[in-house]
Parts: C-alpha cells; sequence; structure tokens
C-alpha cells in the first residue's frame, strides 16, 4: 500500500512541470533584471587572485626567527 501510495506521489510531482514560456501579469511590466542575478565573469575578474590563494600571513614563524637577538646561553652540545 505504501508503495502504491509513493509511485502515486511521484507521478503527480511529475506531473507538476512547466507547461508552456511565463509572461508577466498584463498592467504591471517584466522586470528589468532580478537583484540576485549573478552576472558572469569577465576575463579580468577571473584573473584576480583571491585572498585565500595568496594569505598574508602576519605570524610568519621565519620572519621572526631573523629578528631574534643573540642568545648567549645558547651553547653548542658538550663534545
Amino acid at each position: 500500500m505504501k508503495r502504491l501510495a509513493l509511485i502515486a506521489l511521484l507521478l503527480l510531482l511529475a506531473a507538476c512541470g512547466k507547461q508552456g514560456e511565463l509572461t508577466p501579469v498584463p498592467p504591471r511590466p517584466a522586470p528589468l533584471q532580478a537583484a540576485e542575478t549573478v552576472r558572469p565573469k569577465t576575463p579580468a575578474d577571473m584573473l584576480k587572485l583571491p585572498t585565500q590563494s595568496a594569505p598574508q600571513r602576519v605570524d610568519d614563524p621565519v620572519r621572526n626567527a631573523d629578528q631574534r637577538p643573540d642568545d648567549r646561553f645558547n651553547l653548542p652540545p658538550p663534545q
């Protein structure tokens, strides 16, 4: 019984497809462009690197290691 109901539900859902072109209501004109419309990227936009591809690090260990003063207690191990 559940299978029959599921099949009937799927057939009804499949029948809900678009039948023709959508047209605006006669007193109102069609909108020029939707607010959420994504414009296609230009080649210049595609060549820009996102910030995550080359981040600026604040805590770079190599730069911090170069700025350390000499440690007079940093002796080599005994032989």
